[in-house]
């Protein structure tokens, strides 16, 4: 069966064997209810009415409207849905039901890594995966990440095919608050962060070890070679968002930028306009076709709920790791795009001038998160091989 596997959110669903997981693990559903949720999303291009659902589901036994709604609530049941929270089936009054989830369909099992979990001293779950063999790299998380989605979407699938390759133990986990980890509130305590990383290092048995951060991941990764210097070996920092606009605020019209943007983000995405999100995903993709940007936009909406993104949002315009960068003592490369709109220059400047063993390389680009058409992308591999290879 093609697309015998669907992402959606935190949940996979298996057509061919009639499964639904969330987060790794197995809901166990009556089979009329999951008939129903299969058969709805296989057939999501189309309103499917009742009458199809009672021929399918029960090939023409006589059902009470019980019967059935006792079905359709226990699949909506499964994936967290009430009959008036409508994101994934949706009813068209006196017409049938339609699957109206963001699905990620996948044909072949092997494109999927083995996702582990593991707990956190506070009780959260991280979800985690580790590939290729060879010196371990972890490449620290942020909330733009998902691990049932991320090495299938267009815009990211470079990022894990190119830095995190077969050539290295790499290890990519998803932040708690996104992703298959736990949908909690996420933090703004750099301890925290530092605390998760141990979590899932351990888990995977990795003792010293290499790392990236991008973008916000960045803040991570920099907070974890200065209070963990004994098991970092070596760090990358691609895009450093070592503090938020507001937080690194020098004067007025800086701090009323910073409040537009927060406000921005936080309307856009609660109204899901498009101009408003078009005009927020373009600070990270300037050079992006309205198609790119739209692919974004839908990556991201997947990643986590509407209520952690406006706490996301929150978070990483006050962060603010930059004094800790003194105290890093591991080598460390920073590559940033020399036009970055989102993230100037300038502050990669000044992030390399505080840690004593860096190197900075500003790359011919105006895109804070690099495309994989771009030649500066080209250039980044290389610099990233030579440093953590050579």
């Amino acid at each position: 069966m093609a697309h015998a596997r669907l992402w959606f959110g935190q949940y996979e669903l298996d057509l061919e064997h009639r499964q639904l997981r969330h987060r790794g693990q197995q809901i166990l559903l009556e089979p009329r209810a999951v008939e129903l949720l299969c058969h709805l999303a296989a057939h999501r291009d189309r309103l499917v009415t009742r009458q199809e659902l009672l021929d399918t589901l029960w090939s023409g036994q006589h059902v009470t409207e019980s019967v059935f709604a006792s079905a359709l609530r226990a699949a909506r049941h499964s994936v967290r849905e009430t009959g008036g929270h409508q994101e994934i089936i949706r009813t068209v009054h006196r017409r049938g039901y339609q699957f109206v989830a963001d699905v990620t369909p996948v044909a072949e099992p092997k494109d999927y890594d083995t996702v582990r979990f593991c707990r956190t001293r506070d009780g959260i779950r991280l979800a985690y995966t580790v590939t290729g063999a060879g010196p371990p790299l972890i490449s620290t998380a942020n909330w733009l990440t998902h691990l049932g989605l991320d090495r299938r979407d267009p815009m990211w699938i470079h990022w894990y095919r190119d830095l995190m390759r077969d050539s290295r133990r790499g290890l990519r986990y998803d932040e708690r608050g996104c992703g298959l980890s736990d949908w909690c509130p996420p933090s703004a305590s750099p301890q925290v962060w530092v605390e998760d990383l141990d979590t899932v290092a351990d888990a995977a048995g990795y003792d010293t070890f290499a790392i990236i951060g991008t973008a916000q991941a960045a803040a991570t990764a920099i907070a974890y070679a200065a209070l963990r210097p004994d098991r970092v070996t070596r760090m990358v920092l691609i895009s450093s968002h070592a503090r938020g606009r507001q937080a690194r605020a020098r004067t007025e019209l800086d701090r009323r930028v910073a409040d537009v943007d927060l406000d921005l983000a936080t309307v856009a995405w609660q109204s899901a306009d498009p101009s408003f999100l078009r005009a927020y995903a373009a600070q990270f993709l300037p050079n992006a076709a309205p198609a790119e940007l739209d692919a974004y936009i839908a990556f991201t909406r997947r990643t986590t709920s509407l209520e952690n993104l406006v706490r996301f949002f929150q978070m990483i315009t006050t962060m603010d790791v930059f004094p800790l960068a003194g105290q890093i003592r591991c080598p460390t490369l920073i590559l940033h795009a020399r036009n970055d709109p989102r993230v100037p220059a300038s502050d990669a400047t000044e992030l390399a001038a505080l840690i004593d063993d860096s190197r900075l390389v500003l790359l011919d680009s105006a895109n804070h998160l690099f495309t994989a058409t771009e030649s500066a992308w080209a250039e980044l591999i290389r610099h990233v091989d030579d440093f953590l290879d050579g």
